[in-house]
């Protein structure tokens, strides 16, 4: 596994003129989005030359329409290699809960872990599945307080 270091993770809060330039170009790629398909040929043309033309994998292509949809929100992005190796503080910043928090998680073994010498080091992987679980585990819980409380007719028809 990779450690993560703190010039590995790419942040970008973007200005309002990013935000502007951001929401118009997801909307545009967005509707030029193929349905089938595993890869689309862009053109990249930059104020020096007159352009070229790039094969890429559509996959790609959905990933550079999310980054520009959060940033047209005004939102900080951050790529994360799945495989790579975070510290206790970047995972529990990525889950938004404490370090001791978080530590506790890995005393209770619900996030495998490795130790380097005394620190402990959890995979991307492992953390953003943890994440994906409780989401689920907590939509669950609310659908079933709507269905409570429309049993009980308190007003969520």
């Amino acid at each position: 596994m990779t450690a993560i270091r703190k010039e590995k993770i790419m942040e970008l809060i973007p200005s309002e003129k990013e935000i502007a330039l951001a929401r118009d170009s997801s909307r545009s790629l967005a509707q030029t989005l193929p349905k089938g398909g595993s890869q689309v040929k862009i053109r990249v043309i930059s104020e020096r030359d007159s352009g070229a033309d790039i094969d890429i994998p559509i996959s790609a292509l959905r990933l550079l329409v999310d980054l520009l949809t959060q940033m047209a929100q005004g939102n900080a992005v951050t790529l994360l290699p799945l495989h790579a190796e975070l510290t206790t503080q970047q995972a529990a910043d990525l889950l938004n809960v404490s370090r001791p928090f978080f530590v506790g998680l890995l005393n209770e073994d619900k996030i495998p872990f490795r130790k380097v010498g005394r620190h402990r080091r959890v995979s991307a992987r492992d953390v953003i599945e943890f994440k994906v679980a409780q989401e689920k585990k907590s939509d669950s819980a609310v659908d079933v307080l709507v269905s409570e409380a429309q049993k009980l007719r308190l007003g969520y028809e």
